[in-house]
């Protein structure tokens, strides 16, 4: 997975970090159990701070994409399941790009046919959902 970084972009960078992992993950580019690079190899590659991709890693592990073992270093997990906050939060997403998609006169189904699209990019796979 390459890692593309705006540096001019109002997003932090450890945000662009953090989804563009996220993203490899959907995509199957990055596979369940596969080790992430080093914080410090990271940073390097990516040209950025450790304390950055430290804060990342953090998040993801917070979030339950990967899991980290201070021996072995960042893993993507085995099992990333939907729990009600992440449902709430999908939910909250959704809500904002709809009203993004309605206010600049985009039709109910050019939106779900682009839904469909992005989704479909996405490699298949069961999401275990628990509450």
């Amino acid at each position: 997975m390459i890692i593309e970084l705006d540096m001019s972009s109002d997003t932090p960078i450890y945000v662009q970090l953090r989804n563009q992992i996220v993203k490899g993950i959907g995509k199957g580019e990055i596979q369940p159990g596969e080790k992430l690079p080093t914080v410090r190899q990271l940073a390097a590659d990516a040209g950025v701070n450790t304390m950055t991709v430290n804060k990342t890693y953090q998040i993801l592990k917070n979030e339950g994409y990967i899991r980290t073992d201070r021996r072995l270093g960042a893993f993507v997990s085995e099992n990333i399941n939907m729990n009600a906050e992440f449902r709430d939060k999908l939910e909250s997403e959704l809500e904002l790009l709809s009203a993004e998609a309605s206010i600049t006169g985009m039709n109910r189904e050019d939106f779900l046919k682009l839904c469909d699209e992005v989704y479909s990019k996405m490699k298949s796979s069961p999401i275990q959902i628990s509450t």
